[in-house]
C-alpha cells in the first residue's frame, strides 16, 4: 500500500477540478424521470450549498470513465486502489468482469475475472484479500470467493448456508456479516444474519434482521452495523427508509431514526464516523440523493447530491475521499461509466 499524505490528494483532486474546469452550481435536483439513454458523463460540478447551517455541503469531482459500463456492481477499496466488480453490462448482460482504478495516476486496470458472472454481488475487504459473496447468475447463489491481490487470482471457499442476492456485506474484527437480500426465485425476503470467519472458513447464524429486506446498504460505525433503507421482495414500488442497528456483542438489533428519503439500489460508505446513503431509484426515476446518517445523534443531514442520478452503484472510502462508481442512470436495465468522488 502506499502512503499519502491526505491534504496533499484532496489538494490534487480541486487543481485537477480547476484544470479541467467546473460548471456553475445548479439547483440541487434529487429525483432524475426515468430516459430511453444512458447520457455520457457529465462535466465536474460545483457542489450546491444545501447542506443545514454550519455544516460543509461537501463537494464531487469527476474522474477517469469506469472502462466497461455497468450496474449493480460490487465496489470495494483494497489498499490503494479500488475495484469494481460483476454486475450488468449492456449488450452481453451479467459479466464476471473486474476492473480496478489507481487514483495515483487516474487510470484503469483489467485484474482476473470472476469465477462466475454475478450481478446484485457484494464484496468486502480483509486481511489484505477482497471476498465477493452472493449474488446472482441465473438466480440467488451460495459462493463465496476470494481475490488475492498479490497473484491476481481467485479460489472458492466455504460456501453461504442461505442462497441470496441484492444483499449487504459488513466487517467487524476478523468476520464478515451477510445481511438480507433474497432468496429462492430471487423475490423472497430474508432477515437472516450470517458470519463468516476466513482464519477458520467457517460461518455460524446470529439474530435475524427485524425487517427483511433487499437492496440495501449498510455502514459500521464504532463496533456497530446499520443497515439502512432497501425495499421488498425485489420491488423498488415498495422502497423503504428502515435504520436497524446491530451490536455483535449482544447479538441484538434496535431500531434507529429513519433516512429522510424511502430508496433502495442505494450503496453507503463511512468517513469521519458517518454513514453517507447515495443514489436508488423508484418508479419515477433515480435518485441523485446523499444523505447522511450520524449515530453518535441519531441524526441525518442532507448533503452535495451526486452530479449523476444513479441506482445500482458502488460506494468506497478510500483516503478521507469516497468513490461512487457505476450503476444505472434510469430505473431498470440501465448502466453508466460514471466515477465520481465525494469529499465532505
Amino acid at each position: 500500500m502506499k502512503n499519502h499524505d491526505p491534504v496533499f490528494l484532496v489538494t490534487a483532486f480541486i487543481v485537477i477540478a480547476s484544470l479541467v474546469g467546473c460548471s456553475p452550481p445548479a439547483p440541487p435536483a434529487t429525483l432524475v424521470p426515468p430516459s430511453p439513454l444512458s447520457p455520457a458523463p457529465p462535466a465536474p460540478v460545483s457542489p450546491a450549498p444545501i447542506a443545514p447551517p454550519g455544516q460543509s455541503a461537501g463537494k464531487w469531482l469527476q474522474l477517469a470513465p469506469l472502462p466497461s459500463p455497468r450496474s449493480e456492481v460490487a465496489v470495494v477499496a483494497l489498499g490503494h486502489d479500488i475495484f469494481v466488480i460483476g454486475g450488468l453490462a449492456p449488450g452481453t448482460g451479467v459479466t464476471k468482469l473486474v476492473e480496478a482504478y489507481d487514483p495515483d495516476s487516474d487510470t484503469w486496470e483489467r485484474k482476473a475475472d470472476l469465477p462466475l458472472a454475478l450481478h446484485h454481488t457484494s464484496a468486502v475487504a480483509l486481511g489484505g484479500k477482497i471476498y465477493v459473496m452472493g449474488g446472482s447468475g441465473t438466480g440467488p447463489t451460495r459462493g463465496v470467493f476470494e481475490y488475492d491481490p498479490s497473484s491476481d487470482t481467485w479460489r472458492a471457499r466455504a460456501s453461504m448456508p442461505t442462497p441470496r442476492s441484492a444483499h449487504a456485506l459488513a466487517v467487524i474484527g476478523e468476520k464478515i456479516y451477510v445481511i438480507g437480500g433474497v432468496t429462492g426465485t430471487g423475490r423472497e425476503n430474508i432477515a437472516s444474519l450470517e458470519v463468516y470467519t476466513p482464519a477458520t472458513d467457517s460461518w455460524e447464524v446470529k439474530s435475524p434482521m427485524p425487517t427483511a429486506r433487499d437492496h440495501l446498504a449498510v455502514g459500521v460505525v464504532n463496533g456497530k452495523i446499520y443497515a439502512i433503507g432497501g425495499r421488498l421482495q425485489h420491488s423498488f414500488r415498495s422502497n423503504l427508509s428502515v435504520n436497524e442497528v446491530y451490536d455483535p456483542e449482544t447479538d441484538t438489533w434496535t431500531v434507529k431514526s429513519p433516512m429522510p428519503t424511502m430508496r433502495s439500489g442505494i450503496a453507503a460508505a463511512v468517513l469521519h464516523g458517518r454513514i453517507y446513503v447515495f443514489g436508488g431509484e423508484s418508479p419515477d426515476g433515480t435518485f441523485a440523493n446523499n444523505e447522511g446518517y450520524d449515530p453518535a445523534t441519531d441524526t441525518w443531514a442532507t448533503f452535495s447530491p451526486m452530479p449523476t442520478a444513479r441506482h445500482g452503484l458502488g460506494a468506497a472510502e478510500s483516503e478521507w475521499i469516497i468513490y461512487v462508481i457505476g450503476g444505472g442512470v434510469s430505473p431498470g436495465s440501465t448502466d453508466s461509466r460514471v466515477n465520481e468522488v465525494f469529499i465532505p
